[in-house]
This record gives C-alpha cells, structure tokens and sequence, in this order.
C-alpha cells in the first residue's frame, strides 16, 4: 500500500505546468479525500477535465459565522476552457451541494440522472440559475460521451434515489468511481444494485476503483431499509401523545418507511423542515413515493390531536436552523413538543456532530420528551458499505489499484488494506491535492496542487486560511480593542486616549483607565521624532494595549489604532 509521503516526480514536475499529459488519466481530488462530505473529484485525459461531484460539508464551533463548506474550485476554475463537464453520482448534500454557489466559477454542463437533476433544478431555482445551467438528463445505465470521456453509469443501493457508480473509459484506461454505495437486497426505493453490470466490467478490465471508504472499519453489512421498516412500525405503536422521527431528508424510502409506521397506527404524518419539502417533490416527480399518501402541513398537523400525528423532522445532525433544533428550542412558529412526547432519530452521527447532537438530545429531555435513538432501538442502516460488502465489490470488479476516498485517514488506510486483503495488486492512499496517474503503467502520485475551503459567510463566500476569516477567530478566542490617540502636529496628546474593548473587561471607565494610561505612557515615550510619525504612533499605542492586556488577563486581543492629529 502507497501512503504519504511520497517521492514525486519533482523535477518534472517543476519543469512544467501540473500535469494532464494526453495519452494519461489522471486523477485529483481537490474535496473528499481524508474526510467524510465536500466531495470535488478530477479526472484529467485527453487535455480535459471531468468533474466528479461538487459537495458541502458543514462547520464546528471553531468556524463561526459560516453556514456551509466547500472545496476551493480554483484549480477547475483556473482550466475552464478545459472542462468537459461535471456530473453528479447522487443527490446528496456532501455530492451537489455546492453546485449552486460553486457552478458561476465553472459554467460546464452538468450530467444527472432524472431524481438527482430533479433535486437540483430546485436547489437553483432558489438560487436564481436556473435557466443558466445546462443540465443534461441521462437515464439510469445509460452510456454516454462527456468530451473525451466515454461514461457508464451502473445503478447501485444507496440512501437515497439513483446511486450510480461511474464507470470512467478513457483511450489509456479504465475507472470505476463508485460514488457512495452498498448492496442493499431490499432497498424499497429504486432500483437493487446491478450486479450483471459489474461483473460484466470486472470481466472487460478495470485499472482502478475509486471507492467509499466510511464504513472501511466496520465487519459484517450495512443491512436493508425493509428491516427499518418493520422495525420502526412496532417502535412507533409503543408511544403514546406526539412523535416526532427525524431522519436525513434524503433518504426517500425512510420518508416512507415513517409514513407506513403512521399509518399502521392511524396517525397522520406531516413532514417539518423545507428540504424534507425539496425532497417528497422531487421524488414524487419520479415515480418514487407512488401509494404514500401526501404528507400533511406543519400548520395542518397542530390542529390535530397529540395520538394522532407522527412529524417527520429535519435536524437529525444537530444543525441549528433546522426544524427540530427550533422546535426543541419551543422557537418553531407551528410545532411544540412536552413532556410524555417522543423523538426517534433514525439516523447515524455523522463524525464531527457529536456535540451538537448531544445538545439537541439534553434539550429535548429536559422538556420531558422520551429520545430514542439506534442504541436504544434498531432504527437505521447505513447507506455505505461494510467491510464484506467491499470484498464483494472487490471480488467482482477486480481492479488493478483500488484508490480509497470518502473516509478519514483511518478508513482510507483500513480500506486500502482491506483491498490487499481482496487481491487487489495496489493500493494508493492519497489527500487532496495529490494529483494520481492511473494508467498506463502502475499507479503513482505525480503532481501536487494548492487546495482550500471556502466557506459561506452570509451571501459571500470567503477563503477559510483568509485573513478576514482567521481574524474573526481570533476575535472569537481573544476579544477586540479599538483605541483613538489624538495629537497636534508635534505630537502632543491633545486628550487621554479613548479606548473600547470588546468581549474581554467591562466597558466603563474604571475598567478601561489602565489601559488608557498605558497608551499615555507609550506615546508620550516615543522619541521625538517618532511622534509625528503617525504609523508608530499606532504601532506604540497597539503594542501597549495588547502587553497590558495580556499581563492582566493574559489575553492579546485584536487591536486597531486610530491616529487623529488636530
């Protein structure tokens, strides 16, 4: 197994631009690649650019102010004239999330198959691109050029609608980029895994897979949505008053599953959050929730009796915009819940949502509502595969290199040993940024690229390693000071300087005084000539502030000067 570091080739590599050599497929991943969500994956032949995916993550405490992440597209931006296309493997907010916001940067054509360019169109039609973007609707299996790229798509089981695995032909090699996968026999919505496809392809030849790696680490099989099913039908018929299941919006078949628990106990169900909205469109626009009766109103459902209402909720993660964060938080302008209710998250944590997770569970219990969650109860699969189900995969496809993403560094290392394990004759683990020839010839890490994050700060998008942003962070971890000197010409302090101090001491003057007679101090210290420089008059003043600051409280805000001569 190749793991970092690795030798590049260097030196040609530093004789020339980043490497997409004609007769070469390459692989890069700018998104995706030692962590789980923000997939944006290249692959470079023929002197073009396919984009694979182009996904969101979310933040932590220590982005505050940003609502999403992405992966920085400059490297896809900076080759416009170069890309293909960009095509989607699934719905998912962490594969086409940032379409919308990213897309005006890349302005390709856009290839999906019908419920995953259903979930976009309205997710631009919010954004205001609609009728700029071409998307171009590709049936389930179908086979299609994008440039010089010769496209497959396999169906597959997934937690949402239209999964599809790529199969990637190029005149140097063949890929499958499986997207995000696993061998559901019952998967109640859309279509079972095509396995005939697969070994038809393992039979052809294939160079390399590309490949989910969440739940590398975990034995046995991800497990079916029909067992869901029965399952949160009985849990459902133990509670009385209201119940609430939250869920990820996109998991269509969990949305029915819910319904069916709702109707087996005579309660009508209302879905609670917009996207769960964005989602029952789209999938009843494809045939998906044919027989589901339609789902009420939030508004509907709280004129109804507490027994007889099931709510499907958005906020499964802890996000705190969503409709069961407002209404733990008794914020939601319909829904309340109270004591002797019951919340049922049919869903995983998501790594890095534990905290907030757990927040939302504390709150919701303090108000005396019953949380269950699938260490009380069976009420989630996952929707990626588990360690016998890559061997599967590995057993069927036989590539020549199996290159891990979709996982943090332990998954990628566990997947990529598990490969070895299948017989696979190589294994890459890679980061973003580090750009893999494929084919021909053994699979090598080439070139590497500059990679970041872009955040959504309000309606802009900022550089996450900007300096604007890391400002805010250390306002956030060490508070804000802002102080006037005003001199005459000559450097005289015409009055005792005026200074403001945010998130660290009290405003008034008692608190602000030592400060104030510190700067005194440093201005009226400076030599003479220096005091009619008005940039270490500032320099002083700032320095004074911080020293003080932090010899007292031991913290060094960020500090501003301004410099008034009269």
């Amino acid at each position: 197994m190749t793991r970092r570091p690795i030798t590049f080739e260097s030196v040609a590599a530093a004789a020339r631009a980043t490497l997409n050599k004609p007769d070469e497929l390459v692989f890069l991943p700018l998104g995706g690649a030692g962590e789980i969500g923000m997939n944006l994956n290249l692959y470079g032949y023929g002197g073009k650019w396919l984009i694979v995916d182009l996904g969101i993550s979310f933040p932590d405490e220590t982005q505050p102010g940003i609502e999403v992440i992405m992966a920085d597209p400059s490297f896809a931006a900076e080759r416009k004239d170069e890309l293909a296309g960009l095509i989607i493997t699934h719905a998912h907010e962490d594969h086409i999330g940032a379409v919308a916001h990213l897309w005006p940067r890349l302005e390709c054509p856009i290839y999906a198959t019908p419920f995953t360019a259903s979930v976009l169109r309205l997710k631009l039609a919010e954004a205001g691109l609609l009728h700029a973007v071409d998307i171009i609707e590709q049936p389930l299996g179908s086979r299609f050029p994008i440039g010089p790229f010769d496209i497959e798509l396999i169906s597959l089981t997934h937690s949402i609608p239209e999964p599809n695995a790529l199969v990637i032909r190029t005149g140097a090699g063949t890929v499958l980029h499986t997207g995000d996968w696993k061998f559901d026999p019952n998967p109640l919505v859309g279509q079972t895994s095509d396995f005939a496809a697969l070994t038809r392809l393992g039979e052809e030849g294939v160079d390399a897979l590309v490949g989910d790696s969440t739940n590398a680490l975990r034995a046995g099989e991800a497990g079916s949505e029909a067992d869901v099913r029965e399952s949160l039908i009985e849990l459902v018929g133990r509670y009385d008053n209201r119940i609430a299941i939250t869920c990820f919006a996109s998991n269509v078949a969990r949305l029915q599953s819910a319904a069916a628990a709702g109707a087996a106990h005579g309660r009508q169900v209302a879905l609670v959050g917009r996207s769960l909205w964005r989602m029952e469109q789209a999938a009843r626009e494809n045939g998906y929730l044919d027989g589901t009766p339609p789902f009420i109103t939030p508004e509907a459902a709280a004129e109804l009796p507490r027994d007889e209402v099931l709510l499907i909720c958005t906020g499964s993660q802890g996000e705190a915009r969503s409709a069961l964060a407002r209404i733990a938080a008794n914020d939601h302008q319909n829904i309340t819940l109270e004591a002797g209710d019951t919340v049922i998250f049919s869903s995983r944590v998501i790594p890095g949502n534990e905290r907030p997770i757990g927040r939302l569970q504390n709150q919701l219990a303090k108000r005396g509502v019953t949380v269950v969650t699938d260490d009380e109860h069976f009420v989630h699969v996952s929707g990626h595969p588990a360690r016998d189900e890559l061997s599967r995969m590995y057993q069927l496809v036989r590539p020549k290199v199996a290159l891990p993403v979709h996982g943090e560094a332990r998954h990628l290392i566990a997947h990529a040993q598990l490969a070895e394990e299948c017989q696979v004759p190589q294994s890459v683990v890679i980061e973003n940024g580090e750009m893999v020839r494929l084919a021909p010839g053994p699979a090598k890490v080439i070139d590497q690229v500059d990679t970041g994050r872009l955040g959504l700060d309000g309606k802009s998008l900022v550089a996450l390693e900007g300096g604007a942003f890391k400002t805010r962070l250390r306002m956030t971890f060490n508070g804000s000071a802002v102080a006037t000197v005003v001199l005459d010409r000559r450097g005289k302090l015409l009055a005792l300087p005026q200074i403001t101090v945010h998130g660290l001491i009290g405003e008034d003057a008692e608190d602000t005084m030592g400060l104030t007679r510190a700067i005194e101090r440093a201005v009226n210290g400076l030599p003479a000539g220096s005091k009619t420089d008005d940039e270490a008059v500032r320099e002083a003043a700032r320095l004074a502030i911080r020293r003080s600051l932090n010899n007292s409280i031991g913290k060094k805000p960020v500090t501003e000067v301004h410099v008034v001569r009269v």
